[in-house]
């Protein structure tokens, strides 16, 4: 109940209705009472009198077997010479008044003249199951009336649960269909101004890449002229040096460049993937093979045999894993073991964890390692020529191949998850 509104609500309104419907009936019962008691006690008094008196005295069983066959009474004569009642089977019920005084006095029983006691009571025998009924009926129509709630609050609520599916599109980037506003109230309202608000956050997003995408296009250019005249310095003692850092730094200009579009283009729902079946054990042993020295010692690959071949993007998951063991290696400087990348069989795919013996990293920036220009450690990365797009690269080739994606402390070092389902499993 504590997760569901519409329960919630429902109840209150039961609760409501109960609530309301006691007091009514408390309020008018004490009310109706308080007026009608005084002015009935006598005429049933008389009455009571009327009926006994038609026994007789002594009572007579036939006369009294005459009144219960004409009224609805039970009758219980208990005295010297007779003892009879018309319900032997019920309990000896008193009905009892209350005088001004406030002493209990009986109010159907009467005391003949020759000692016998003549007791009236309301025979049930006839109607009993009537109440039953009429319970059984306040029950459905109860459950009815509940049921009618139920379906109207839910329709009711119908709006909270299109702006829910609304704000979970827009959380994955899909701007196309806007929630449906299905009234003009405060719910219409609301939905409204969430659609508002998604439309000025897909207008930002795309200024924000085409903006990238530009200022990248734009730069390869200039920078492939750059390289090719730093490539014709002559190569002198005194010009080596620098024409060596240019060569470096354009390349990373370079390589910035290319991860910008790339993360672009992989940032796009549906980004269009090459998709062939791929033997991933041997694409990581070519990608070790051309890993360039990053301070540390190499990766070693753990592969167990007779993986399925995935249909996967290679270029794009040689991105990925030319990242994630290029960030292993760099971090792994003084570790007393080597990075490792482990690829076993998962559920019919392949799971691909990547390991280093580092120091790690804090667990409050664990959640936002793999963000576009995140970088822990600033200095760090900087001098090592990172931006801060490797890991948040990975990323998104994991989650364009439909693969889930985990980072976390392995105590000591860092290790990254990436679990690639097999076809029809994603």
């Amino acid at each position: 109940m504590r997760h569901s509104l519409r329960l919630r609500l429902v109840t209150l309104f039961l609760l409501l209705a109960l609530a309301m419907s006691a007091s009514f009936l408390f309020g008018m019962q004490r009310a109706i009472s308080m007026g009608w008691r005084d002015a009935v006690r006598p005429l049933a008094a008389d009455y009571v009198d009327r009926l006994v008196a038609e026994i007789g005295s002594p009572p007579s069983v036939a006369r009294a077997q005459a009144l219960i066959a004409r009224l609805p009474v039970s009758v219980s004569i208990s005295g010297p010479s007779i003892n009879w009642k018309s319900e032997p089977q019920a309990g000896r019920e008193r009905y009892r008044d209350r005088d001004g005084d406030g002493h209990e006095r009986e109010f159907l029983r009467r005391t003949t003249a020759d000692g016998h006691v003549v007791e009236l009571g309301l025979s049930v025998a006839a109607w009993q199951d009537k109440p039953r009924r009429v319970g059984w009926m306040t029950l459905s129509v109860l459950l009815v009336l509940t049921m009618l709630a139920w379906i109207y609050v839910h329709r009711l609520l119908r709006p909270l649960r299109d702006i829910g599916a609304g704000a979970r599109r827009f959380g994955t980037g899909d701007f196309a269909e806007p929630i449906p506003v299905r009234r003009r109230d405060e719910l219409g309202q609301l939905a409204e101004d969430v659609n508002a608000m998604a439309q000025d956050i897909h207008g930002m997003l795309e200024a924000k890449r085409g903006l990238l995408l530009a200022i990248s296009h734009e730069l390869r250019s200039p920078l492939t002229r750059a390289r090719l005249h730093t490539e014709l310095l002559p190569e002198t003692a005194d010009l080596a040096p620098t024409r060596a850092a240019l060569l470096r730094d354009l390349a990373v200009m370079r390589d910035l460049v290319t991860d910008l579009l790339e993360s672009e283009r992989l940032a796009v729902r549906h980004a269009a993937l090459q998709l062939e079946p791929t033997d991933l054990a041997a694409l990581a042993r070519e990608v070790l093979d051309g890993l360039g020295g990053e301070g540390g010692a190499a990766p070693q690959l753990h592969a167990a045999p007779h993986l399925p071949q995935l249909p996967l993007d290679r270029a794009r998951m040689r991105l990925l894993l030319r990242n994630l063991l290029g960030n292993a290696q760099r971090h792994s400087g003084g570790a007393q073991q080597p990075p490792e990348l482990q690829l076993l069989p998962e559920g019919g795919g392949i799971r691909l964890r990547v390991r280093d013996y580092g120091p790690g990293v804090d667990e409050a920036v664990l959640p936002h390692l793999a963000e576009p220009f995140y970088r822990p450690d600033a200095a760090r990365e900087r001098s090592s020529g990172g931006v801060g797009l490797g890991l948040y690269l990975c990323r998104l080739v994991a989650h364009a191949h439909g693969a889930t994606w985990q980072v976390a402390n392995a105590h000591p070092g860092l290790v990254v998850q990436v679990d690639l389902a097999a076809p029809g499993q994603t």
